[in-house]
């Protein structure tokens, strides 16, 4: 049960900066969310009362998200830790039952029906209780995690919901769970692992400007010209050799058969069309089983890359200085697809320029440092690993968020932390600060 410390105020171990910031944060979405929807016909003071505008929802999702940390601030710490394994339980529990209650939003049935015509959003919240979980189980006296059975067992817990959340066509959200091997990188993960998938990227984006043919070519190349200048050495330890061949045979077998296979028959073809759109490049439809499942003969379209195009005109048009607060075209105009959410950043960048969006950049990096200064100053295993993953998922999305809309990433469909229209998005991202703060206040204090 939650239980109110008498003897210790929180307010004196709180971290009193990174409140402000939050506020700040959120106060800037609801402005941005205004100036996307603001409309000079309409009286936006009954708009605020009746909640008919997104940033009207904002307002009161905001004043219900201020209640909901100060409650978690009153909350005794030690809650999080005693039940962290039973809501991750809970949080795969819901995400399954969203396959059958689940109302199905933009061709993603990961939303739950509650009063008011409000929806939730499982998989938002259950990035909370995987970052519990993790901390627990990482900080037990008995996880040695130097060793590879806890580097998997971790790994399991944070695949599974990402796996439920690309079933539920939430390839963003399912991606936003790498950002939990930053905790895992802090307690002791090899970089080695972290090398690994780093390469995996970089091959898999080559597969994506080169021919398959070529690249498999020039990978064989590398590989035969490495055994040659190394012949010697080869004599003397043979093991050397094998494990040459063996990670030719994966950097082949994923160029010629892995990638094109999950193309063509994991993704949906928008997913692998804006992908190859990122790249400068065209994916043709009629590969997509998926695709040709659905309508019987999939068509060759070109790369829908319109969102991206329209967003950097938008942030574009915005120059140095900006248009100013209201007087933005583009956004206003809504030629900007999903502007009050996803593309959020664009409404910046039109209003206020570079050096808007400078200094809102600058927010969130100092932001970010505050957090890091948090994690490092615990002297909980818990209370740290809980920080670095809470510091990885706003990481993940803001530098994921921002690339989508300048054309850096292909576009997955996340939300800018604390900026973005969404009851979910916001309620995740304050639970995840204002726990971080409470366990904070109790830094003094070895949580298991």
């Amino acid at each position: 049960m939650a239980t109110i410390d008498n003897k210790n105020n929180f307010s004196k171990g709180t971290d009193l900066a990174v409140i402000i910031l939050y506020f700040l944060m959120v106060t800037i979405g609801i402005l941005c969310i205004f100036m996307v929807e603001y409309n000079p016909n309409t009286n936006w003071s009954s708009s605020l009362v009746t909640a008919k505008n997104n940033y009207s929802k904002q307002i009161y999702f905001a004043l219900f998200c201020s209640l909901v940390g100060i409650f978690i601030l009153l909350t005794d710490s030690k809650v999080f830790t005693a039940f962290a394994n039973i809501f991750y339980a809970g949080g795969i529990l819901l995400m399954l039952a969203t396959f059958i209650i689940g109302k199905e939003i933009n061709g993603s049935k990961s939303w739950i029906p509650i009063a008011g015509g409000f929806n939730l959003q499982a998989a938002e919240l259950c990035k909370i209780f995987t970052a519990l979980a993790l901390a627990k189980f990482i900080s037990k006296p008995e996880t040695d995690f130097t060793k590879i059975k806890n580097h998997l067992i971790a790994g399991i817990m944070i695949a599974l919901p990402a796996v439920l959340s690309v079933m539920q066509h939430e390839m963003g959200l399912a991606l936003v769970y790498s950002a939990f091997i930053f905790a895992m990188y802090r307690e002791g993960l090899p970089p080695v692992i972290l090398i690994v998938l780093v390469s995996f990227a970089i091959l898999v984006i080559a597969t994506l400007l080169l021919p398959p043919g070529i690249l498999a070519i020039i990978l064989t190349a590398i590989a035969g010209l490495f055994i040659l200048s190394m012949i010697k050495r080869f004599k003397k330890n043979k093991q050397t050799i094998l494990v040459v061949i063996g990670i030719w045979a994966i950097c082949f077998g994923t160029v010629r058969f892995a990638v094109p296979y999950i193309f063509n028959n994991v993704f949906e073809c928008y997913q692998t069309t804006r992908i190859y759109s990122m790249v400068g490049k065209e994916y043709d439809c009629s590969k997509n089983i998926k695709s040709a499942t659905k309508t019987g003969t999939a068509k060759v379209r070109k790369p829908d890359d319109y969102n991206v195009k329209q967003s950097k005109i938008a942030i574009g048009s915005g120059g140095f200085w900006g248009r100013g607060f209201l007087k933005g075209t583009q956004t206003r105009g809504k030629y900007v697809p999903e502007q009050h959410t996803d593309f959020i950043f664009t409404s910046l960048g039109e209003a206020f320029g570079f050096v808007g969006t400078f200094t809102f950049l600058g927010l969130y990096l100092f932001f970010l440092f505050r957090l890091v200064r948090i994690a490092e100053r615990q002297r909980s295993t818990f209370s740290r690993v809980y920080a670095y993953s809470v510091i990885g998922i706003f990481f993940f999305h803001i530098a994921v968020n921002i690339s989508m809309t300048i054309g850096l990433f292909p576009v997955v469909g996340i939300p800018l932390p604390l900026i973005s229209y969404g009851g979910s998005s916001l309620l995740t991202f304050t639970v995840l600060v204002f726990i971080l703060l409470r366990l904070d206040a109790d830094r003094q204090m070895v949580i298991r």
